[in-house]
């Protein structure tokens, strides 16, 4: 929290969230064998295959917002479990590519409608997943999201301020 502000901050109130959607959301899902990470690998995975495309890891980690390394790492646990299938690219050997296997296309449609099911509860207080005001804050997170981060300005070790 700030000095100049009477309550939390915005980003303490959006870390406290999505540390608690994500603590919800990995509860909801472990008796899937999922973790809230892998949940949103296989989700995102499903809806880019849904749409004809076969991501690369790549292309996945950058529609997640998620690491690259971490995508593979949860790619090989996903794999493991015979879940996601991993192939080379054929246009390009250095590339990985992800779909669900028959398995994970199964878990991930189960993963799917508990979740839908969670955020159902954890909106209701906005009225609901197809509520206006779900669709305001909506809007409102996206916007945030779009904003690109900037560069990190380095310390000054003496002064600890920003270096211009």
């Amino acid at each position: 929290m700030s000095k100049g502000s009477p309550g939390p901050t915005p980003g303490f109130l959006v870390w406290r969230l999505a540390n608690k959607w994500r603590v919800a959301v990995d509860r909801a899902v472990t008796p899937l064998g999922l973790t809230h990470a892998q949940y949103s690998l296989v989700a995102s995975l499903h809806g880019m295959q849904r749409a004809g495309e076969r991501p690369s890891q790549r292309r996945l980690a950058d529609h997640t917002g998620l690491e690259a390394l971490y995508v593979s790492k949860l790619a090989r646990a996903l794999e493991s479990a015979g879940l996601v299938e991993r192939t080379r690219d054929p246009r390009d050997p250095r590339a990985v590519q992800l779909a669900l296997t028959e398995q994970g296309q199964a878990i991930t449609r189960q993963a799917i409608a508990v979740v839908q099911e969670l955020h159902q509860q954890l909106l209701e207080p906005l009225g609901g997943l197809d509520a206006p005001r779900t669709r305001a804050f909506t809007e409102e997170l996206t916007t945030l999201l779009d904003v690109p981060l900037a560069p990190s300005l380095p310390i000054n070790k003496s002064t600890q301020e920003p270096t211009p």
